[in-house]
This record gives structure tokens, C-alpha cells and sequence, in this order.
């Protein structure tokens, strides 16, 4: 290890106490991963005491530098420096890492932990949620900052280790970042050539900078040992403003372990009693005491916190002149940091006449983000290079691109799982509301995106289109089946799929305003107009009712129409069935039961009818059901005839009823 005389024996020491608070708390627990918290300590000394602009007593001011752990398994690596700093974290917190209802979970979590920005574990994911962060304060910066009030002007960084790099997402999301020149994005590599199955030369031989070079990165390698080495090398990143920058970071795992230091014992094993009280003494600590943190390192680690806070006393000053230079401004930047619509947004919401001819759900969707993007400034959105199928695209909206992000639309390409993360990352960092739009059966993509941002409840919004087999001509590899499961299988995420255009308007309504994310579920062929109801607000709803019913015809999305066709043709037999539109699971499940006993009466006979897996749908129809519903792939062929080919018809929608009434 190299010293600059800048950098001395105190300040390893004040790195050393992140390493041996994490011993402790790994070896307490009897589990977790020490190895990259001791291997990365001194570049993170160097960040949090030199350059982060943060506030340990308010963790969430907007202005803040953003940091990020993509090698989320190296969590005491930030809950060590939250507690040494003086976030709302205590030696206590520490003790009980990993356990259940501690503040201190074996991965980061946004919503556990004050100072933790997003949820990270499944590697890469954070390298995706840390473009999406640098992008929106691109945006913010480029809409708000007048001169002399660069009101929105702050750092993304992250660590990141060989695991978040071998993950094809990071791939993705490096590529993007660099062809948007996000010169506020820096990356610390922990470069230590040690995965979990040993040496990552067994797998991974990939030449990191050289990679980065081609995406358009800065890049510079370092010893990560080095703290004078990582001070400059976080200056010459900063100095580029038109590349993100990654600093390869060449560590030793598990730094001060004396038998596991280097090698793969060190990334995820407790390191048992012995090797603790070694690597300590290795330290300079005393091998008896357990989290302890010398009085004169925690009052320098504390006044390295009060130093950063000074930037929110710095930046609230120049808000207030802000305020009085641009009240108008200033209000509705505050309102989007408050995560607030404006009020009335939703009275620019299109309504849609019945007398009209059919219109697709994702095209009335269209309709919709043309009508109420005027109203919501801080509405960002794109597609993973499928904007003329999936209607995303605002009228007249210019696309952000380097060096201009005044625009109010992403080309994110054709990278889904790029995309999920940045859009978590871009509603985490707050004021932005983003959407993003790819085919529903590429959902599966973005499925690591979608679970993460309903753990950590991120306001994102997305637009999945052609869900179904009425996708036609692009046969089974594009048409859904199983999704739809999948994603109600999903806790705290809102789907919804719409019956019609107006629907639509209101499924985008619940949208704006969700507190979590949102699916929407369009479709891609035209769909009759039904009349203007805010039943889906409720979930499920009785679109059309009769007295004294038989039965309950029960659909979603395009099956809705079918289902008032069935019933129409049921009534010329004498039958009676209520039909119920169904779009959402999640919204009708916050009903309370008498609702949901008006709507689905427990003793009336159900014929559920939608063109996905019948899977869950047992939960709402009691024994007396038949199914409508989609148990293979599809097929390729015009969906009007894939439609008939697997029983979607007015006919067989009848002979179900009637079977199941007895009367076949």
C-alpha cells in the first residue's frame, strides 16, 4: 500500500474502523460478505471524507451526490460509513446485521435503511439504476438550471464489482450511458480477481477498460490502496464532463485478513474468531473489543459528515434565491421532488366515444401520453426501440441525446433489461415519473427490474403492448401467455389491462398517481369503445348488469368485448349473465368485501374469459367455473383466425355457459 504525506497513518485508521465493523458485524452474524467492504474501504474513505456532498441528518435532500452499491452484497461497507458519518444508524443497527427487522439487511434495501438509495443484490441491477440516476439529473438540470442557479448539479456514483460487470445488463446500461456522454456518472471498479468459485480468471478475461473505451467511458486504472491515487483519479473523472468514468480499482479482497485476504474465502464466509482477532491486530485494533471505534477517528468520521452537510446549507441558500429569481419554476420542481402531480392534471385525460370505430389499447394509450404530457412536465419516457408500436411517443417530443437532454423522450434501444433498471433508478432519484414501452412477452427481460422496483416501491410506470395472442403474425415467440401470472405473481405491483380507450385513460390515471409501479397491459388490435366508467378505479366492476343473472361472464382487457358479445347471444337462449370487467387484480383486492361481493357474488356460476393462463383466477371464481383462457403458445397467423383457432368466439364462450349451466 502506497501513502501520499497527504494521507497518513490517522486517515488509514479511519478507513481500518469500516473494516473492522464489518468483521465484527459479518462474524456476529454468522454470515455476510467481508470481502469487499475490506478491499473497498479506502476508496470509500477517500469519497465520503474528500468529495460526496451528502447530509447524514437528511438523507433524502434532492441536491445530494447519489451512491450506490451495485455489489450490494457488500452492505456493511455503506451501514459501517451511515453509522461512522452519523446517519440514523447506530452500533446497535450494526450488531444486528442480517437479522430479522434489523435496519441492516444482508443487501441494501431503499426502504430499510436511511442513506440507501436503491434496493440492489441481483448483480448488475445497480449499474442500470445508477445511468438511469445520472440521466435524470441530466434531464432536471437541462429543464430547471437557469444561469447562476444550477439548482439541480450532483454526482451518480456506484461500486462495482467483476459480478455486476459480467452480468449482461451492465452491458447494456454502460452502453447507453456512454452514448449519452453522462459526464456525471463514475463508476469504482473493485478490480480483485476473486469470485465466489475462486480466481475470475476461471470465467472472465474480459479487458475492462478497453471495454469501456469502446462504449465512450473515461477510464483509468488505480490502486485502490492508494487513497492519494483515488483522490486524483476521482478528480479526472470529475473533470470530464461529456463521458461517464469508471476507476479500475486494483484490491485485495478481504484487506487485512491474514489467511483469507486474496482469495475466494474472503468474499462471502464468516471469517470465524480467530481470523477476526488476527486481522485486527493486522489493523492496528485491539483483538479484544468488539465495535469499537476509537473516539478520535468516529469525531473525524463525524466531522467529515458535518463538512458534506455544508453543501445542503450551501444549496438551500441558492434555492431560496432561486425561488424568488423563478417562483414559477421553482414551484413546480418542488411539486415533482414532493412527488406530487400538479393538481387538475388529470382533467386533461381524453375521453372516448363509443360511435367511434375501434381503437387499439396501446394506440388509445398514445392518445393518452399526447394528451396529458403538457400536464405532468416531469413525465419521461421511451422504448426499448419499439416507439412506433408501443404509441410512446409524445407529439412533437425531441429525444435526448448527448449534450442535449432538453427533450422529453429516451431512445433506450434494444436493451429491456437496461431499461427496467434505469427507469427504478431514475424514479429513485426522485422528481422524474418514468415510463418505458416494449412488447409484453419481453417482459421477461425485465423481470429482475419489475420485482426490485415493487420491493423498494419505485413510481415507475410500464407500458407493455401486444399482450396477447391477438399479437397474430409474429406467431408464439411474441405472443404472451403466461405473463400476465407471472406478473399478478408479482407483491406491490399494480397490473392493469384495459378493456377499451377508455380505460385506458383511466388505467393511466391510476398511473401518474400509483405510490408503486405499474404494469399496463395494451393491446394490438383495435378494440370497440365502451362507455366512459371509472369502475377501474375499483378493480373489477359490472360493466353490464341484468336482473336476476345466471351467471357472471368475468374478462379482461380485449376479452371484455367478447364477453358483452356472449352475453348478448346467451340472452337470445333465454339466459342472463351479468358481465364483469376485471382489469386490474391489485386495485379490486383494496375494495372491501362487501364491494367485492356485489361485483363477484360467491353463489353465482363464473365463465372466466381471457386470453392468458387461467392460473390465480380460482381465487375469485368459487367451484362452479369454466375457463376461456389461453393453455398453450399460439400460433402465427392473422389474430382474428388465432383468436377463433383456440376458442376465442362468441360460440364457444356460449357453449361454456351453457355447460356449465347444464344446459348443453
Amino acid at each position: 500500500m502506497t501513502q501520499n504525506p497527504t494521507y497518513g497513518g490517522f486517515d488509514q485508521a479511519c478507513a481500518n474502523t469500516i473494516r473492522t465493523l464489518t468483521l465484527d458485524a459479518v462474524q456476529t452474524a454468522n454470515s455476510g460478505h467481508p470481502g469487499m467492504p475490506l478491499g473497498m474501504a479506502d476508496v470509500a474513505y477517500v469519497l465520503f471524507t474528500r468529495f460526496l456532498c451528502y447530509n447524514p441528518q437528511n438523507p433524502k435532500w434532492f441536491n445530494r451526490d447519489r451512491f450506490i452499491v451495485s455489489a450490494g452484497h457488500g452492505s456493511m461497507l455503506p451501514y459501517s460509513i451511515f453509522y461512522l458519518t452519523g446517519y440514523d444508524m447506530s452500533l446497535d443497527d450494526l450488531k444486528h446485521f442480517r437479522t430479522v427487522g434489523s435496519r441492516t439487511p444482508g443487501h441494501p434495501e431503499n426502504h430499510v435503511t436511511p442513506g440507501i438509495e436503491v434496493t440492489t443484490g441481483p448483480l448488475g441491477q445497480g449499474t442500470g439504476n445508477s445511468v438511469g440516476m445520472a440521466l435524470a439529473e441530466a434531464w432536471l438540470a437541462a429543464k430547471y438550471n437557469r444561469d447562476d442557479f444550477n439548482v439541480v448539479d450532483h454526482f451518480t456514483y456506484a461500486i462495482v464489482s467483476d459480478g455486476d460487470l459480467e452480468e449482461g445488463i451492465s452491458h447494456e446500461a454502460a452502453s447507453l450511458a456512454g452514448h449519452l456522454g453522462l459526464g456525471k456518472l463514475i463508476w469504482f471498479y473493485d478490480d480483485n480477481g476473486i469470485s465466489i468459485d475462486g480466481p475470475t480468471s476461471l470465467s472472465y478475461s474480459d479487458n475492462v477498460p478497453g471495454r469501456f473505451e469502446a462504449y465512450g467511458w473515461h477510464t483509468q486504472i488505480i490502486d485502490g490502496h492508494d487513497m492519494a491515487a483515488v483522490e486524483s483519479a476521482i478528480k479526472a473523472a470529475q473533470a470530464v464532463t461529456d463521458q461517464p468514468s469508471i476507476i479500475c480499482c486494483k484490491t485485495v479482497i478481504g484487506y487485512g485478513m491474514p489467511n483469507r485476504q486474496g482469495t475466494q474465502k474472503a468474499h462471502s464466509d464468516a471469517p470465524g474468531a480467530e481470523e477476526v482477532k488476527l486481522a485486527k491486530v493486522k489493523l492496528g485494533a485491539d483483538p479484544d473489543k468488539f465495535f469499537d471505534v476509537r473516539d478520535d477517528v468516529l469525531a473525524a468520521w463525524r466531522s467529515a459528515g458535518g463538512k458534506a452537510a455544508s453543501s445542503e446549507t450551501a444549496w438551500n441558500e441558492l434555492w431560496a434565491r432561486y425561488e424568488s429569481a423563478h417562483t414559477d419554476l421553482a414551484h413546480e420542481l418542488q411539486s415533482a421532488i414532493n412527488g406530487k402531480p400538479p393538481a387538475g392534471w388529470d382533467k386533461a385525460l381524453p375521453a372516448f366515444n363509443p360511435t367511434d370505430k375501434p381503437i387499439a389499447t396501446r394506440a388509445a394509450s398514445g392518445n393518452v401520453i399526447d394528451a396529458i404530457v403538457s400536464q405532468l412536465p416531469t413525465l419521461l419516457g421511451g422504448s426499448a426501440d419499439l416507439t412506433p408500436s408501443n404509441n410512446t411517443l409524445p407529439k412533437g417530443a425531441a429525444s435526448l441525446k448527448k449534450g442535449d437532454f432538453n427533450g422529453r423522450y429516451i431512445r433506450f434501444g434494444i436493451r429491456e433489461h437496461a431499461m427496467g433498471a434505469m427507469m427504478n433508478g431514475m424514479a429513485l432519484h426522485g422528481a422524474i415519473i418514468p415510463y418505458g414501452g416494449t412488447f409484453f412477452t419481453f417482459s421477461d427481460y425485465m423481470r429482475p427490474a419489475i420485482r426490485l422496483a415493487a420491493l423498494s416501491q419505485a413510481h415507475v410506470i410500464f407500458v407493455f403492448t401486444h399482450d396477447s395472442i391477438g399479437v397474430g403474425e409474429d406467431g408464439p415467440t411474441h405472443e404472451p401467455v403466461e405473463q400476465m401470472a407471472s406478473l399478478r405473481a408479482i407483491p406491490r405491483l399494480t397490473v392493469i389491462r384495459p378493456a377499451d380507450a377508455n380505460e385506458t385513460a383511466v388505467a393511466w390515471k391510476v398511473a401518474v398517481e400509483s405510490a408503486g409501479p405499474v404494469a399496463l397491459l395494451l393491446s394490438r388490435q383495435a378494440l370497440p369503445i365502451l362507455p366512459a366508467s371509472e369502475g377501474l378505479l375499483r378493480g373489477a366492476y359490472v360493466i353490464q348488469d341484468t336482473e336476476a343473472p345466471n351467471l357472471l361472464l368475468v374478462a379482461s382487457g380485449s376479452e371484455v368485448s367478447l364477453a358483452l358479445d356472449g352475453a348478448r347471444a346467451l340472452a337470445e337462449q333465454g339466459i342472463k349473465a351479468r358481465v364483469v370487467s376485471m382489469p386490474s387484480w391489485e386495485l379490486f383486492e383494496l375494495q372491501d368485501e362487501a364491494y367485492k361481493a356485489t361485483v363477484l357474488p360467491a353463489d353465482l356460476p363464473k365463465v372466466v374469459i381471457e386470453a392468458g393462463v387461467q392460473q390465480g383466477w380460482h381465487k375469485y371464481t368459487g367451484p362452479a367455473v369454466r375457463f376461456v383462457t389461453q393453455e398453450t403458445f399460439g400460433l402465427s397467423g392473422p389474430y382474428k383466425d388465432v383468436f377463433k383457432k383456440f376458442g376465442f368466439t362468441v360460440d364457444h364462450v356460449v357453449s361454456e355457459s351453457l355447460a356449465l349451466l347444464g344446459k348443453a
